[in-house]
């Protein structure tokens, strides 16, 4: 089919002009695209097909010297503007003149997961909104540390990047924002058009001062979420700036050390057991947060000076130990230990092996032990507390699954659980801290 479709030429035109309504009359100002390629078809007639292949159905044709939109490259097919409608020609038979090249085609982003929630924040602890099916193509606004700020039927959605595959069809994709950059309309009115360039119809505008939710970048044009649906307005009215990160709590910490991952636990008071679980993590140099979920404590709260069986969860900052479970490793990176029928925890405080994991019968090496084959110990990590095995300073102090109260540990749902276990990494010197609000300066 190839030799077929010799001798003819399609010029892409990207030509300045000025678009309708568009001038010096009352500020309304858009630019065009700049004409920097022109694309001639080489064959007397070029099939237009739906997609980037052969196997797609074809959509019409184009003549030889008709002028036509390339709006992006996908391997060795482009992309165009035929007729109001998104079509592909091969580049085989199409000769490029001039320095630039059309852009990449935007990053797709599918769903891996059977079902995915969509929830109203980036974290497990806010609600779900609705929910996404496995292979479906999602509108990704911009990311936030393991979650995707996403378009879900024209209100703003978050989901897990852990059940998400970005894959792009050219080496250079587009990738979308950080959610730290602000962007702002410059001018008195801006056309928001159905494509990347003002060949394509306006679908509506946005005004002076306007913040504009951009999902990513084509040559000179955002592609943006107007109103549910996506628009597309020039780069050169729309002002990017970078938004000062809020401060965290974490910033004026002066104990951390080499530690580049932290489990904050904090508390209203010592006498609560309701606690508010945040993770963060130092990416190149700086500290961002990646969780935020409920926790709760040991039944009586904090502790001031923790004892073996006080019902308390002792303060302080302690590094991670072994993960555990009772099931197979959950993909943590923690050394990891699955739980049998015989382990046990010892607590008796007159025993050698006072606070540390050993396996049944007792022999007489002790008189107490705490039964590790539990639903609580579904999954967890032990917490490096009284390392040094003072006889009655509190043993089995983990984090692990619960939602009322412990009897000194630190729980949280079995999920969140599960998200922490994923996310730490002991070549980052995670470590946790738990206090009331009050003493966080103390850090």
């Amino acid at each position: 089919m190839k030799k077929l479709m010799v001798g003819m030429a399609l010029t892409a035109t990207l030509a300045t002009a000025v678009t309708p309504g568009f001038g010096s009359i009352g500020g309304n100002q858009e630019k065009a695209y700049a004409a920097t390629v022109t694309y001639k078809v080489t064959a007397s007639k070029l099939n237009v097909r739906s997609g980037a292949g052969t196997t797609y159905g074809i959509i019409g044709s184009v003549v030889k010297g008709q002028t036509l939109s390339v709006m992006s490259k996908s391997g060795s097919w482009y992309k165009i503007n035929y007729n109001g409608r998104t079509g592909y020609v091969s580049s085989d038979y199409v000769q490029a003149s001039g320095t630039a090249t059309p852009p990449a085609e935007s990053t797709t982003y599918t769903v891996t997961a059977s079902t995915l929630n969509v929830r109203s924040g980036a974290g497990t602890n806010y609600a779900s909104i609705g929910s996404v099916t496995k292979g479906q193509k999602l509108s990704v606004m911009s990311k936030s540390g393991s979650w995707y700020k996403i378009n879900y039927n024209g209100r703003t959605g978050y989901v897990s990047s852990d059940y998400v595959q970005a894959s792009g069809t050219t080496t250079a994709q587009t990738t979308p924002p950080a959610e730290s950059t602000t962007y702002t309309v410059t001018a008195s009115t801006l056309n928001v058009r159905s494509g990347a360039g003002t060949n394509y119809a306006s679908i509506g505008s946005v005004t002076k001062g306007q913040k504009l939710s951009v999902v990513s970048k084509s040559g000179s044009w955002y592609k943006i979420n107007y109103n549910g649906r996506t628009g597309y307005v020039s780069s050169d009215y729309v002002q990017a700036s970078a938004t000062a990160s809020p401060k965290l709590v974490v910033d004026s910490f002066k104990t951390l050390g080499n530690a580049q991952q932290v489990i904050l636990v904090t508390a209203d008071n010592y006498d609560t057991k309701s606690a508010k679980i945040q993770t963060f993590e130092k990416v190149d140099g700086k500290w961002k947060q990646v969780l935020t979920a409920n926790g709760v404590l040991g039944q009586k709260g904090f502790a001031l000076s923790k004892k073996e069986g006080d019902m308390e969860s002792p303060t302080g900052k302690y590094t991670i130990g072994t993960a555990f479970g009772r099931y197979e490793n959950p993909g943590t990176k923690l050394p990891y230990r699955k739980i049998t029928a015989n382990d046990v925890w010892v607590d008796d405080s007159k025993s050698s092996l006072y606070n540390t994991w050993q396996q049944k019968p007792a022999n007489g090496r002790w008189t107490s032990a705490e039964n590790m084959d539990i639903p609580a110990y579904d999954y967890g990590f032990v917490i490096n507390y009284n390392e040094s095995r003072t006889p009655g300073k509190g043993s089995a102090i983990f984090f692990h699954v619960g939602t009322n109260y412990t009897a000194g540990c630190t729980a949280t749902s079995k999920e969140q659980v599960v998200s922490i276990l994923k996310w730490l990494n002991p070549e980052k010197n995670p470590v946790i801290i738990q206090s009331p609000v009050s003493e966080l300066d103390k850090y």
